[in-house]
């Protein structure tokens, strides 16, 4: 009897040291691989690092600006600082090029609704709320289990189209030089396409440190006019009235299917696609991140973050390979929010749109590509289906599984058109949440199509069956 309770903590004891054990082996093998990788490979980490500033630099820019209406949204201390924190962590304890970017959904309404610093935290506080309640319940893990690959898929490509269209808009805008050297203007634009299409044939040159180091020398002429002197950074606390803070939730229920569709299950499963040595972060683990890393930066002014898929391909696009790429990018924005801030905030503002945007493009591409392995091994049901009679099977959400060469012509035109669906709403509505919404309810009708056709069958057998009857 007495030994009952002893033999019960050991075995707790046991499970905990096995735990700390495991993910403190997990641990050392990232930071091995992250070790390894930018020792083969400096040059491209270094520019994958820089891979996904086309879609953070327009936001942050727009965050900043000073407005005859209101003070700038964020601190961008603050926010440089925090990201590169979390930067940092995030390439330790994952180890593959995972982004921290801007909440996009809640950067749109704060922008047009003129927010101050106290109701952007009040958004991104919220957000964490939510989505470290769905991490903490694993409601997150359910939801992921339960919505099919050509639905991932289709957000993958939507987002992925929506940011080369969106690239493009921020390509074609008039550079701020414009006026005064055209012929420069055109040939930046031809230089950059000209580079992105080399890229595919020599992947191995740093072509996002390129444009990087391009666009802080046509940055020059503005930070001689404009010079300012190093800042240190101190930071300061807001805390939002109770007003505040609802207009911040108004503003981030949008941002919660955006977030837990394309910064949450989207990134899980691009992680698999494009890194598919390396191991794929589960989505509580990713929502634990969201959440820990706006519940600490919010309440002093930094921007509210996520994790995008977006900024995962373009990091990946442009060469980044293992966690190394995201602490080296870490480190800079660090520094530079600690003691660079305002220096920091004109050099943002000088680079050209052509390379901003192009950056964009390229980062959508990379993302909408992934839509090929559909209906492929690629593809993550069709991979992990192991089915020694070679026979496709569905699993209890009704999505087919089976080995590629087993779908059927039907099979697989019922995944493709699932995925257009789910883009098709992503665009027209440039919402991820309808498109979402749209791709489900057509994947709903085909399983509500099989069931009402194997219950016509079935009937109809009976029906035979009786007719067949001996008469009496």
């Amino acid at each position: 009897m007495d030994l009952q309770p002893e033999n019960r903590l050991s075995r707790v004891n046991r499970r905990v040291k096995d735990g700390f054990h495991t993910r403190f082996n997990a641990f050392r093998r990232s930071q091995e691989y992250n070790l390894e990788t930018f020792r083969q490979q400096p040059l491209q980490e270094i520019s994958g690092a820089f891979g996904d500033l086309g879609t953070l630099l327009p936001i942050l820019i727009a965050y900043t600006a000073d407005h005859e209406y209101r003070e700038p949204a964020i601190d961008l201390s603050s926010t440089l600082v925090f990201t590169g924190i979390f930067n940092i962590i995030n390439g330790l304890i994952f180890g593959i090029p995972l982004p921290v970017q801007p909440m996009k959904a809640i950067a749109a309404v704060a922008l047009s609704g003129y927010f101050n610093k106290e109701e952007v935290a009040s958004a991104g506080l919220f957000v964490a709320a939510v989505v470290g309640f769905l991490s903490v319940t694993r409601l997150l893990e359910w939801f992921n289990r339960r919505i099919p690959v050509p639905v991932v898929k289709g957000i993958q490509v939507g987002v992925g189209l929506t940011l080369i269209i969106y690239g493009g808009g921020v390509f074609v805008k008039p550079e701020q030089f414009q006026d005064e050297y055209p012929a420069l203007a055109s040939l930046l634009r031809v230089f950059t396409v000209a580079g992105l299409l080399g890229s595919t044939t020599f992947q191995r040159v740093p072509y996002a440190l390129i444009l990087l180091l391009l666009g802080f020398l046509f940055a020059i002429p503005n930070l001689i006019d404009h010079s300012t002197a190093p800042s240190v950074w101190q930071p300061h606390a807001w805390l939002p009235s109770t007003y505040e803070f609802s207009k911040g939730v108004d503003a981030g229920l949008g941002q919660i299917p955006l977030t837990v569709l394309n910064s949450i299950i989207a990134v899980c499963a691009l992680s698999a696609d494009l890194l598919p040595n390396r191991p794929t972060p589960s989505t509580s683990a990713i929502g634990f991140s969201v959440a820990a890393m706006n519940l600490l930066s919010c309440w002093f002014g930094s921007m509210p973050v996520c994790h995008g898929s977006g900024g995962l391909a373009a990091q990946y696009r442009f060469g980044a390979r293992s966690g190394a790429s995201i602490i080296f990018l870490g480190l800079i924005k660090f520094l530079l929010g600690l003691f660079f801030g305002r220096f920091t905030k004109q050099v943002f503002r000088s680079i050209p749109n052509s390379i901003l945007g192009i950056m964009v493009i390229a980062a959508g591409i990379e993302l909408a590509n992934v839509g090929e392995s559909l209906n492929t091994t690629g593809a993550k049901d069709l991979a992990k289906a192991e089915d020694p009679l070679n026979t496709s099977s569905q699993d209890q959400n009704g999505t087919e599984q089976g080995h590629h060469q087993n779908l059927t012509s039907e099979q697989r035109k019922r995944r493709w058109t699932t995925m257009l669906v789910t883009v098709g709403g992503i665009l027209a509505f440039k919402n991820d949440a309808i498109g979402f919404i749209a791709g489900m309810l057509w994947h709903w009708s085909y399983l509500l199509h099989d069931r009402y056709i194997s219950w016509r069958s079935q009937r109809e057998g009976a029906i035979r069956l009786g007719d067949d009857s001996p008469p009496r």
